[in-house]
């Protein structure tokens, strides 16, 4: 039986003010990290993969928060067109590979092919199996590039994401990342364990192998997956400038007035109704 079709127990909830503590650290790390990025120039690409609603997307926020989105993207590419159909497989995901001093984070990536493609009948026979023969090539000439690659895998359990579904169903502002092909992977859970399981064995490989995220409890996945980047890249602190701040000169040493500003356009105050009401004086 797949490890991931094992009944697990819940984990213990994380201490809300210890995470949320424990969160920043990190994310002021992954800052300090892009810097030594950026400075030496290095190229890294992360690749979130896992079952639906296993956690990838919320994880991909936490660390994409306070970095420079000048040097650091998520590439989430929608369904290929009929042209890119035609392409060389890979084709459509080159053009977003890092240049230098950049960061790319595909949610969700190449593996398609192996995962829904392969499960939901959308690529042939041979159309699968010459990726799995040619994945670990591409990846291994990135890598031989100078490219730091690493994968990653957010495992849940069936409960788990199925939970998870009825919650999005429920739920107007996530009701959008529900689609039918979603809904139906609950019906082919050992469908897509097989092909997890063929995927690991073609392609986690020295140089690019597969880094598992256990993901049964969102919170704890943030915080793993963070740290396990900050300790796969031999990042180090980089100095930077101060900046200083200068004294802004009164309006008069420069000469300029401001227009009438009843002459422009604004948005209404809808939030002044949410204002605290003052505080009555005690007599």
């Amino acid at each position: 039986m797949n490890h991931e079709d094992a009944r697990r127990g819940k984990p213990r909830k994380l201490d809300k003010a210890a995470y949320e503590k424990e969160l920043e650290r990190l994310q002021i790390e992954l800052v300090a990290m892009q810097q030594w990025v950026i400075e030496r120039g290095e190229r890294v690409v992360l690749l979130f993969e896992g079952r639906d609603a296993a956690g990838k997307g919320s994880a991909i926020k936490r660390i994409t928060q306070y970095l420079n989105p000048r040097h650091a993207r998520v590439v989430a590419l929608p369904a290929p067109t009929e042209r890119e159909r035609t392409q060389w497989y890979f084709q459509r995901y080159v053009p977003h590979l890092p240049a230098a001093g950049e960061i790319v984070i595909f949610d969700r990536s190449w593996y398609n092919r192996a995962g829904v493609e392969r499960v939901m009948g959308f690529c042939t026979d041979a159309e699968y199996h010459r990726f799995l023969r040619q994945a670990p090539d591409m990846e291994r000439m990135l890598v031989e590039d100078g490219i730091r690659l690493i994968k990653y895998w957010f495992s849940v359990s069936d409960d788990e994401q199925e939970a998870r579904f009825r919650s999005r169903a429920e739920d107007p502002m996530r009701r959008w990342k529900l689609s039918p092909m979603d809904v139906e992977s609950i019906t082919r859970w050992e469908d897509y364990s097989r092909a997890k399981d063929a995927m690991f064995a073609a392609t986690d490989l020295p140089g690019a192998r597969w880094v598992t995220v256990e993901s049964e409890d969102k919170k704890r996945s943030r915080i793993n997956v963070i740290q396990d980047i900050l300790t796969r890249i031999p990042w180090r602190y980089v100095d930077q400038p101060t900046v200083e701040i200068p004294e802004r000169p009164a309006e008069r040493d420069t000469g300029y007035a401001r227009p009438d500003r009843s002459h422009y356009e604004y948005a209404e105050d809808v939030a002044a109704a949410l204002e605290k009401a003052p505080r009555k004086r005690s007599s």
